[in-house]
């Protein structure tokens, strides 16, 4: 055989090809970079010093300023006192300050933004929260939300003194001009985060856009990225800044770890939800909840599922009967289950892991809500270990881990905790009272209304308040006032100058000054809207 050699490779820099040599003396060296800063940083520090400030000394909601009547009413329902967000930022909003609140789900924010919007009045979730106060006062609610006439709530918007809407079904009024935000004095935008995750943020700065920008706003997020920050800066002046820290309000909710194998999930996921309680369980699509949803039935426990495919009236139902604890459990997506408030729901299961630590946080929040306790447990395979364990340091959280199998004690003793729920009553499971229908009717003796978005009807809402008169319009006279300015926001309450999230905004009108709220519920149509704003 023939010997042959190497024939020698050129050089690369004969060729003009390739870098030259690290260390080489054509070499120039990079200016050192500064350190990056992080947008919006100045609001996060300041932020942190509000939350790092003492208890206000004031015990009860008549030192606070509130009106006798709603402090009556609050004292029959059994709350006396406020939790640290109401505390904190309740002087403030009745003021008509503009307020920033920093504050996790579960941690009181309804009533932060809502008994001042009635006060100075004198959303659904929000509406349900709101209704019996406002009726001790003479205010009216309605929600407007997608999947549900459109004439009705036209017609409920007309007449009521606070309207909680979705982003995008009340930009879908203002099109139709049934209604105007020129005249909105109060905006809240609640969950303002969960909105721009949504992509509600180009409807969000629409509708706020349409707001006078002398109101009153208020927004309430849990974190100021995915442009919260950028909404506050741009939307809101000189605010008064209020935070409380993840554990304020929240009850002594345990953490812990279930390693297991994989084979053994579903077995190990249906024995969990045998047990006596309400157990919510976590997936990360709808295809996974309704699968889950089948295996668990077919190990004989009952379930029901909520996700984005199903429409309002499924997922209402779902969520009403879960309230009244038949089925006692429920599997949902994240998007689906952001505004899911049930009581005495002391279990959620992490069944598939969340995107992130505040996907975690916001499902762990559904559980130890307003000073109960609760339990959030997290089933990972062996590989999962180490991004649930940082996912933990991020959200600050501290968990006890086990290896099981299914049939495992410590299995069993989970399957055996958990209040029993009562049996179920002879008929159909009570459902929630139509928001609807208790906006409607007549106004409330000073003509207020109020306006609150969300991203979907049990989310986020924002929230104004108008002049009254100003929905009477005709349609040449609401278009005219809709250029003006507008109101809304993401799963979010509260109004802001460009719109809609979750995250969520309410807002708030003074006496003489009507207010709206719209719900939207619908990613498609949070996408939609967002790239039509665009």
């Amino acid at each position: 055989m023939p010997h042959t050699s190497r024939r020698p490779r050129a050089s690369s820099e004969r060729h003009g090809r390739g870098r030259p040599r690290r260390g080489g003396p054509g070499r120039t060296p990079r200016p050192p970079q500064p350190p990056r800063v992080e947008p919006h940083a100045g609001l996060d520090l300041a932020l942190d010093a509000a939350a790092a400030l003492p208890q206000p000394a004031a015990a009860s909601f008549a030192e606070l300023g509130l009106d006798p009547r709603l402090v009556r009413v609050l004292a029959a329902g059994d709350i006396r006192e406020p939790f640290a967000i109401q505390a904190r930022a309740l002087p403030d909003a009745l003021a008509g300050r503009d307020v920033l609140g920093r504050a996790q789900t579960g941690s009181g924010k309804t009533l932060a933004f809502g008994l001042p919007l009635l006060t100075r009045l004198a959303g659904r979730q929000v509406a349900d929260a709101l209704a019996p106060l406002g009726r001790s006062i003479g205010v009216s609610i309605t929600t407007v939300y997608g999947g549900v006439s459109i004439s009705r709530q036209i017609a409920s918007v007309r007449h009521a003194d606070v309207v909680v809407a979705t982003p995008g079904r009340l930009i879908d009024l203002l099109e139709r001009h049934a209604l105007t935000l020129s005249d909105i004095e109060v905006t809240v935008l609640d969950e303002a985060d969960h909105m721009a995750d949504l992509g509600f943020m180009p409807a969000v700065t629409r509708i706020l856009d349409q707001t006078p920008a002398g109101g009153q706003r208020m927004f309430f997020s849990a974190t100021l990225d995915r442009g919260v920050g950028e909404l506050v800066t741009s939307y809101i002046s000189d605010p008064a800044l209020h935070a409380v820290t993840s554990s304020t309000d929240s009850g002594p909710a345990e953490h812990r770890v279930l390693v297991l194998p994989a084979q053994d999930k579903v077995q190990i996921a249906a024995e969990i939800a045998s047990r006596p309680g309400r157990t919510l369980f976590f997936v990360r699509t709808k295809h996974g909840a309704d699968r889950l949803t089948k295996q668990l039935t077919r190990a004989g426990v009952e379930a029901a599922a909520i996700h984005g495919d199903r429409n309002q009236s499924q997922r209402q139902r779902a969520l009403d009967a879960f309230a009244a604890g038949h089925p006692r459990v429920l599997v949902a997506t994240d998007v689906a289950a952001r505004g899911i408030h049930v009581d005495d729901v002391d279990l959620v299961v992490q069944f598939d892991l969340p995107n992130d630590h505040k996907d975690y946080l916001h499902r762990s929040g559904r559980t130890a809500r307003a000073g109960a306790s609760g339990m959030v447990i997290a089933l990972v395979e062996r590989d999962q270990v180490r991004g649930l364990r940082k996912m933990h340091d991020a959200a600050g959280v501290t968990a006890a881990s086990d290896e099981v199998a299914a049939g495992h004690h410590v299995v069993r003793q989970i399957a055996a905790s958990g209040t029993p729920v009562p049996p179920a009553p002879e008929g159909p499971a009570p459902r929630n009272g139509n928001s609807q229908r208790q906006g409607r009717g007549q106004r409330g003796g000073n003509g207020g209304r109020a306006l609150r978005v969300a991203p979907s009807r049990r989310e986020g809402y924002v929230t104004a308040g108008r002049r009254e008169g100003a929905a009477r319009g005709t349609a040449r006279d609401a278009t005219r006032d809709t250029a003006r300015g507008a109101a809304a926001r993401d799963n979010t309450r509260g109004t802001a100058r460009g719109a809609a999230p979750r995250d969520t905004a309410r807002g708030t009108a003074k006496p003489g000054l009507r207010s709206q709220s719209a719900h939207r519920s619908q990613q498609a149509r949070a996408n939609g809207y967002a790239k039509k704003s665009a």
